[in-house]
């Protein structure tokens, strides 16, 4: 399953929850920072497109100013990730071949960011989007990253808007009221997921020919 949201939205917080109940997390930004390590093909291609200047004087990708620059110009943001996207992708999927190589038969969750925007999404069996109203993101954005009301707002609006995302789920998970309500809409998703697996295992079952 596909689990993604919007800035603030409480992605990583659900995330934790689907985890405990025994899920395996995948992390799109964990896959993301191993692409640009020193050495990966990504990150000399991201100092060829957007200059020296975002390299670290120790050889490291200086995210803060990859990030102004991308953040700052939408055409940027969408070169960037035609050079990870691919990349994280391809990890992704070595990843998900270990599992089935050890039969694993659990739900595996992809926890990304952008997956929506980099149409991902259609490769996801389920999608789970987790969200809240712009107000309670504006605020949760601006106490947990001590950045400006415009500042807040201009990544906001960076983004695509989390009712679009919406649309688009099998599954949303709403994360504006407090902790305990989130924990019963994710208990609700997680049960639902795992009778979808449940369905599709018996299908698959019905669908063998007889010995």
């Amino acid at each position: 399953m596909g689990l993604t949201g919007g800035i603030a939205t409480g992605k990583s917080t659900v995330s934790d929850m689907l985890r405990r109940r025994g899920c395996v997390i995948i992390d799109a930004d964990v896959l993301a920072r191993e692409v640009v390590a020193p050495g990966e093909p990504a990150l000399a291609e991201i100092a060829s497109e957007f200059g020296p200047e975002v390299l670290a004087p120790d050889g490291t990708l200086d995210r803060k100013t990859l990030g102004a620059i991308v953040f700052a110009d939408a055409a940027k943001r969408k070169r960037l990730e035609a050079i990870t996207h691919p990349a994280i992708r391809e990890r992704f999927a070595r990843q998900l071949a270990e599992l089935m190589a050890r039969d694993f038969d659990g739900l595996v969750v992809f926890d990304a960011p952008v997956m929506i925007e980099s149409g991902n999404y259609k490769h996801m069996d389920r999608v789970v989007v987790v969200a809240t109203d712009e107000s309670t993101q504006r605020a949760r954005l601006i106490g947990r990253d001590a950045v400006a009301p415009d500042e807040a707002e201009r990544k906001i609006r960076s983004q695509m808007p989390v009712a679009e995302k919406a649309a688009l789920a099998d599954y949303v998970i709403d994360n504006g009221g407090d902790r305990a309500a989130t924990e019963a809409d994710v208990e609700r998703v997680y049960r639902a997921l795992l009778a979808d697996r449940d369905a599709r295992a018996r299908e698959a079952s019905a669908d063998q020919p007889n010995a």
